[in-house]
Parts: structure tokens; sequence; C-alpha cells
């Protein structure tokens, strides 16, 4: 994992949204294209390069967590089934953006069809393309963000264990110069007389 703390995670979060917009801009552009499904396979092209560089960013790509030991693997893989995203520590596949593209169906027929309607339309597709670029790339950092922090929570738990020890202090022996009154007899109380019947 790449972060070691809260605020170094918090950074890398604001550089991935960052980068998403960018990529998402690009993608409200790729509308200009006037051949049919131009968009659509720039979409698919923007994705495929931006979900393995978030999932990079955060530490969490197919080959950083092969470099980790089989219990911080297990335990990252835990983490991510229990989010439930496709899309982390994973080869991330043209299958993969075409389902996460179907999601958001509704969308992108709106932007296929809205960018043939006269003077507005080809505004409307591009504000639809951004808004759904936008959306895929930030869910996806949100995701990566979680179970980045999970691990970090879980290894910050695990160092602040493996370094607590408990403190030695020296005993004081309490003898009976160190009894108020010096009586041998008030250092030891007398259990009281059973009394048998």
């Amino acid at each position: 994992m790449t972060a070691r703390t809260i605020e170094e995670l918090e950074q890398i979060r604001k550089e991935c949204k960052s980068m998403v917009t960018r990529r998402a801009a690009a993608s409200g552009g790729a509308v200009l294209v006037p051949i049919p499904g131009a968009d659509v396979l720039a979409d698919v092209g923007i994705l495929m390069q931006l979900l393995p560089a978030i999932n990079e960013k955060f530490g969490l790509s197919e080959q950083q967590l092969d470099g980790l030991d089989a219990e911080t693997k297990s335990m990252v893989y835990g983490f991510i089934t229990s989010i439930g995203s496709k899309l982390i520590g994973r080869l991330i596949t043209r299958e993969a953006i075409v389902k996460i593209l179907q999601k958001m169906g509704i969308r992108i027929a709106t932007k296929q069809v809205s960018k043939f309607v006269p003077l507005l339309g080809q505004g409307l597709a591009a504000a639809i393309g951004f808004t759904a670029m936008r959306t895929i790339g930030n869910r996806h950092i949100d995701e990566c963000y979680e179970v980045a922090k999970r691990l970090l929570e879980q290894q910050t738990a695990a160092d602040t264990a493996r370094n607590w020890t408990v403190p030695q202090q020296p005993l004081d022996p309490v003898g009976v110069d160190k009894l108020p009154n010096q009586n041998p007899e008030a250092a030891i109380p007398l259990l009281p007389a059973s009394h048998k019947d």
C-alpha cells in the first residue's frame, strides 16, 4: 500500500478525483466526433486506462496485491469482497468495462440519441458523457479509498499492538517499617475466628 497515514490517503483520493474530472472532460469531448458509437469506444478506452491508474495510486493493482504476504492479501481481498467491487485488484478487461457501461445504459443511450438533436443535442450529450464518466470514476475511487483505509487501520492497530509493552516499574516491598503505626500485626489482616457449634 502506498499511503502510510490517513492524510496521505486523502491526498491520493484528491489526486484521483482530479484525474477523473480530466478524463470525464475528455469523454464529454468525444461526443463531438460525428461517427456513431465513437464516443462509446472512447469511453471504453478512457476507462481501460483510468480504472487501473486509480487502483495503482491506492496500491491496489493486481501486481501490487500479488506482492503482499498471504495474510495481508487475504485481508485485502476480504475488504474488496465486502464492498462488492469487481474492479479492485483485478485485471480490468473490456468485458468488465462494457458491463459497467451497460449498468449506465440509460445515460449512454440518452447520450447517443441527444447528440443528433439540433443545437442543444451535442451539449446535452457531452454533459451526459461527462457525468457518467465522473460517476463511474468517483465510485471506483470511493471503493478503493474504503479498502485502503480499512487496510491502513488494520496495519496501524497491528503495529500498535506489536509495539505496546507493559511499563516495568520496580516493586517496592511494603515492609513493617512502612506501616503507619509500625505494628507487625496490622500488616496481616486477621480473619474472624470461626465458631464451631
